[in-house]
């Protein structure tokens, strides 16, 4: 019996590229870099910042990728803040029903500023038990969703997410997957499939 399920962010629960692409471009427009289309910050989305900047700056030197990283996530932050990003349809509602159900937490490679203006403007909060962001230490959002599991003393957990990254996650935390099919990604193989965030409620009599 399901005790818990976990959430990715984006691409899963909102997205942000209203704000995202923007955000960037200004910065690399500052950095006088070719500007990164919406199809390109798609593409990264999920990542931990090592890969997402390799992939999408391949040539910059560590200490300006960090730089530029962190300058990028503090214009996105605020924007954030400002005008929130896009929940996907039917997310409070679901949430709300599965809450009464199963322990819910989020675990995200993004950093904390990110997450704090995901729960501020959208005010979910109240339906999670943990939100986790990136942990610089390890880069590993499988070992982030371990220790969750492990603090709360979840049995069955499963983890739903967007992206191989997302599936990949759950395989090392050693939990069953699902996949969010209306997001950014494509994976694999997964446990389930959901096609709407609502499909979720799905899992309520597995």
């Amino acid at each position: 019996m399901i005790d818990s399920i976990g959430f990715d962010l984006d691409g899963t629960l909102w997205s942000s590229m209203n704000c995202i692409t923007g955000a960037w471009q200004a910065v690399a427009e500052g950095y006088g870099l070719p500007l990164p289309t919406d199809e390109q910050m798609r593409s990264v989305m999920g990542l931990n910042k090592v890969d997402l900047m390799n992939k999408l700056f391949p040539d910059m030197d560590r200490a300006t990728s960090a730089q530029f990283f962190d300058e990028a996530t503090v214009e996105c932050v605020e924007k954030l803040r400002a005008s929130g990003g896009i929940l996907y349809d039917g997310v409070e509602e679901t949430l709300a029903e599965l809450s009464k159900h199963f322990k819910l937490y989020v675990v995200s490679n993004c950093q904390e500023s990110y997450m704090d203006a995901f729960l501020s403007y959208h005010k979910l909060g109240k339906y999670f038990c943990e939100t986790a962001f990136e942990d610089p230490a390890t880069l590993s959002k499988g070992e982030n969703i371990k220790k969750v599991i492990a603090k709360h003393g979840f049995k069955h957990s499963v983890y739903i997410g967007d992206t191989q990254g997302d599936k990949n996650a759950a395989v090392l935390a050693g939990i069953p997957f699902g996949y969010a099919a209306y997001g950014f990604g494509t994976v694999d193989c997964y446990d389930y499939k959901f096609d709407t965030f609502g499909d979720i409620l799905s899992i309520i009599n597995t």
